[in-house]
This record gives C-alpha cells, structure tokens and sequence, in this order.
C-alpha cells in the first residue's frame, strides 16, 4: 500500500478574518430577525406604560411632559388651534390591539371640551397636519368607560387630520347670523 501525499496550501492572508466576519454578520441578521419577530409579541403583551416607553423610542415619536405622544405623518401649515377654537377634524380612534372604536371624516369638536390628550395634540397641529397619536389613558377616560367598545384604563391610538379650525369669536359670529336667519336646527344660543 502506498501513501500519497497531498500537500495543504497555506491560508491567504485575511482569509481567516474574512471567516470570522462573515460569521458575525450572519449572528447579527439572525438576531435582528429573532428581535423583530419577538417586538410585537413582546409589546402586545406589555402594560401601557411599557408599550409607551417603546412607543417612544420608535422614529419620529415625539412624547409631551404631559405623557402624550405623538408623530407627525404630514406637517400642517399656519397657526395652531387654542382650547377656545372649535376643530373640524378628520379621525380614526383605535385600540392597541387595533379594534377601531370610533370614526369620523369630518367632526367639528370644541378644542377644550375633548379629553385632554387629545385637546392636548390638536393644540400642536396645524391644518392640513396629520397626526398619529398615543393618548396614556390617564389623559384619555381613565377609569372611567364611555362605552361598552372602550375598556376602563384604556391606551388611545388616533391617526388625526386637522381640516380646519374657527375661534370662539368666528363661531359666535355664525351662531348669531344662523339665529338672524332664522335656520333650523342652527347652533343653541351661547350660554
């Protein structure tokens, strides 16, 4: 029997390193890949605080001193609404779980007289912003229920789109030509 030699060529140089990165390279994609599979489970199971802390740290999530969070989709131009300004607004209320509990596509609302959170992000936008907002339920109901689709202690999701906005003053002005013109179903008289 014979034995045949076969001679082992030395390793290029770098060769051994380019192995090691592409080995770290390959470890790091996995990770990501196992992180951004696990993030939702891990936020959806998460308490509100918890889900607003991540909440935050997304980009282009601004958080208020008060706790309201917020992002800007599509700026606004011109002033911003004050809590005397009545809001004509476009919006689409969710949960964190994604269950819509309300809707609209055109609802005038006085700026004061909604929950703070929300009275709070339509005091930040200008028209024609569109916003998506995160309301901690303690500037939403609370523990409080308006309804049986609102469960007490509730996150708030609003993805919100400032159409318009009159003052107090321009909405009197209105109230009182509406009652001078004697229409139907016009706006009670200010108290």
């Amino acid at each position: 029997m014979s034995v045949t030699t076969v001679p082992i060529h030395p390793i290029k140089k770098g060769s051994l390193t380019k192995l090691w990165l592409g080995v770290v390279l390959i470890v790091a994609i996995a990770f990501g890949l196992a992180y951004s599979g696990t993030k939702s489970a891990v936020i959806d199971g998460a308490t509100n605080e918890q889900f607003l802390a991540a909440n935050g740290d997304e980009d282009g999530v601004i958080t208020t001193a008060s706790g309201l969070q917020y992002k800007v989709i599509k700026p606004g131009e011109g002033p911003s609404p004050t809590a005397t300004d009545t809001a004509l607004v476009k919006y689409e209320g969710k949960l964190r779980d994604g269950t819509v509990f309300d809707a609209n596509e055109q609802a005038p609302m006085p700026v004061g007289g909604v929950v703070p959170g929300f009275s709070e992000a339509l005091q930040l936008m200008q028209k024609g912003g569109e916003y998506r907002i995160w309301i901690p339920s303690e500037l939403a109901y609370g523990e409080s229920s308006p309804s049986d689709t609102l469960p007490a202690n509730s996150l708030l999701i609003f993805d919100v789109t400032l159409l318009d906005f009159i003052s107090a003053e321009q909405m009197e002005e209105l109230r009182q030509q509406m009652q001078a013109q004697g229409v139907p179903g016009g706006p009670p008289p200010a108290q």
